[in-house]
Formats: structure tokens, sequence, C-alpha cells
């Protein structure tokens, strides 16, 4: 099975804001869908993060967009919407030290992330199509290309995904 992992375009949030679930809009759609329509085959099944960036991507590229919880950011709790320079530097340190394990504030772990990236991936495998395409966020992409590819945390924790590409990978 091939899976195209699609980041969402740019959100249309101020620099410096903590994000991660919070459900914010993005750049218009329309040219990245353009883009991309041409890499994807045609009736390809597309799963999305119901999350509003990736959403009106999702919708842009597919008639038939199947939505999933699992495939949306990260849930950082009480640091959503906050300026990463205004939250207690105390729990940053916390979680630089275990950016696996940490969990802030009213969110989730990384490892929670993978947990549940995890679990869509082990349903994604028993499915029976030949190619796939998710729209989701690049937390969730460094989670699924870190378990299909069996790469060690300190690795797919720090892999980067430009706003609107696509990565694509065989299972």
């Amino acid at each position: 099975m091939l899976i195209h992992l699609i980041r969402h375009p740019r959100p249309l949030i101020e620099a410096g804001i903590c994000y991660g679930q919070l459900d914010i809009d993005c750049e218009d759609p329309q040219p990245v869908a353009r883009q991309l329509a041409s890499r994807l085959p045609e009736n390809i099944p597309l799963l999305s993060s119901p999350l509003r960036r990736a959403k009106r991507l999702a919708e842009a590229l597919h008639a038939d967009v199947r939505f999933d919880e699992r495939l949306a950011e990260i849930n950082f709790g009480d640091w959503e919407g906050c300026r990463w320079e205004s939250i207690d530097r105390a729990a940053l340190d916390c979680w630089a030290a275990d950016v696996l394990n940490f969990v802030p504030p009213g969110g989730e772990s990384v490892a929670m992330l993978q947990a549940r990236a995890v679990e869509f991936a082990a349903e994604l495998e028993s499915a029976q199509w030949s190619q796939v395409a998710l729209v989701t966020h690049a937390g969730i992409m460094r989670a699924l290309l870190g378990h299909l590819r069996q790469l060690p945390a300190d690795e797919w924790t720090r892999l980067k995904f430009d706003f609107g590409s696509v990565t694509t990978v065989e299972i």
C-alpha cells in the first residue's frame, strides 16, 4: 500500500503561538489542491484530520472525505493559543527533558499522539486499498513515519514537513 501523507496549508496564526489542536483556518487551500491533484490518483480514498486547516484542503482535493479524530495534531492542552514565550519556562524545560512522555497541563504527550497514530496505522494496514491519502499535521506525520520506518524517537520527533507537502511511504 502507498500512503500519501499530506500536510495542511500554512495556518493563519501569528508566529510564536502554540496551536496544536486549536481549530484555526489556513491559507487558501485551492493552490495546494491543484498542485497535489496531479500527484494523486483519481478517486483515491482520502482520510483527514477534522481540524479546519486540514479539512479545507481535504475537501478541496476530494468529494468524499472521511474524517478521523486520530489524525488531529497533538493536544497541547492549556498551552493552546498561548505565546510560547509566555509558557512557564520550568514546564518547557521539563518537556524538553522528556519530549516523548511529558504531558502539558490538560493535553497529551508525544507518546500518546504516537499511540493513536499507531492504532490508526494498524487499521489502515488491514484495509484493502492499494493507495490512500491522509491530510494531517506534522506531528501525526512524524509519528506515522517513525512507526512505519521503525525510526528511533530521537529521529522521528525531529522530522520536518513543509506546509502543503506530500510525503509518500510504501508499506
